[in-house]
């Protein structure tokens, strides 16, 4: 079914706008029947931030934005599915045209803005597939004219505590104006403080839900120093690495395309996503669990962002090109390469490549 969706689908979408395609997608994934998924390879089960994940491939941020069709998702063989980034009020995000292909380069350049129905909208609906189980994360951020940045946070994970599998504090969109400056020492510390004590705040009558924090691949080396220690020192449970990326490699093909501003995400962003990962798993020295993201279009890209690092990894961008085929695909070569190298589950080569990878030159961007 999914191979005969992604034939139909795939040329039909490219003739429309990309945020047209968006939606279409959107509303036909809300029609899709109510199938039982595939159970999946035992060896390809995660253990993570206290959840069981069946499979390490999940649906990243940006996608369903306001919790529309996360079981469709699920359905379709993802592990988990990250919603958002919810804002606190409806959010309609930065004037149109804001979304982009980069066809040739199977690349996306996006300045969305954090469009969003809002906290109440996602929060109903999170309510009321409650009972469905499976794993949904909801990825967190600030209204762009937000009077206290860090009170937004704080209120959402208070509001969905009840019915987020996990939380994703976003400070890493390029976005939204000055939100990446969320990331610096003194700023992030306090978010994430006043994130953690809302928490536990809430955690008798919610139960548990971790904090992952998301950072963006633009990070020198001295500020992931920074960025590390006090994820670290505050105890976050995980992070995700990366964010879009600010940057335009000279190896883009569609040069003209590249000037749009927003975070180009995509194949051209792999090799800085991946050694971002590598850099910041040396740092964590197993303190907590990385997801990794960017530019995963094939089994062997997945391969190598699990042994630069990540426990799990996040898709989008390679959907518009790849199509929701991929994701079974990944499965599929990830279990054969367990099957052939005689191992029983990712975790014995998470990380296997870090430190050789952080020896190589810098990816060039």
């Amino acid at each position: 079914m999914i191979r005969a969706f992604d034939a139909f689908s795939l040329p039909l979408l490219r003739w429309f706008d990309p945020e047209d395609a968006h939606r279409m997608a959107i509303h036909g994934l809300r029609l899709l029947p109510p199938v039982k998924p595939r159970a999946d390879d035992h060896k390809l089960a995660v253990r993570a931030f206290g959840l069981n994940f069946p499979n390490p491939i999940g649906m990243a941020a940006g996608f369903d934005k306001s919790a529309e069709v996360p079981d469709a998702l699920l359905r379709l063989g993802f592990g988990f599915v990250e919603i958002g980034t919810v804002t606190p009020r409806p959010q309609g995000g930065n004037p149109r045209p804001r979304l982009f292909r980069l066809e040739r380069d199977e690349a996306v350049i996006n300045r969305m803005g954090f469009n969003n129905d809002g906290a109440e909208a996602a929060l109903r609906r999170l309510a009321a597939r409650a009972h469905h189980g499976g794993i949904v994360g909801v990825n967190v951020g600030a209204n762009k004219d937000s009077s206290d940045r860090v009170a937004d946070y704080v209120k959402l994970i208070e509001t969905f505590a009840p019915v987020a599998s996990y939380f994703t504090v976003n400070v890493s969109s390029p976005n939204t104006p000055g939100l990446r400056n969320l990331q610096q020492s003194a700023a992030l510390d306090d978010l994430l403080a006043k994130v953690i004590d809302a928490r536990e705040r809430v955690r008798r009558n919610a139960g548990d839900s971790p904090v992952l924090l998301k950072i963006a691949p633009d990070l020198s080396l001295t500020e992931l120093d920074d960025v590390v220690h006090i994820a670290r020192s505050r105890r976050v449970d995980g992070m995700i690495v990366a964010n879009t990326t600010l940057a335009r490699p000279s190896s883009l093909r569609e040069q003209a395309r590249a000037k749009e501003q927003g975070g180009l995400s995509g194949r051209p962003l792999f090799r800085l996503s991946t050694r971002m990962v590598a850099e910041t798993y040396v740092r964590t020295e197993g303190a907590f669990p990385l997801i990794g993201v960017g530019g995963i279009d094939t089994g062997g890209a997945a391969l190598t962002k699990i042994r630069a690092g990540a426990s799990l990894i996040q898709l989008y961008s390679s959907l518009v090109y790849k199509g929701l085929g991929l994701v079974d695909d990944i499965k599929n070569d990830l279990a054969s390469t367990l099957l052939r190298t005689g191992r029983d589950s990712l975790s014995e080569i998470v990380g296997a490549d870090a430190a050789t990878i952080t020896a190589e030159d810098w990816p060039v961007v």
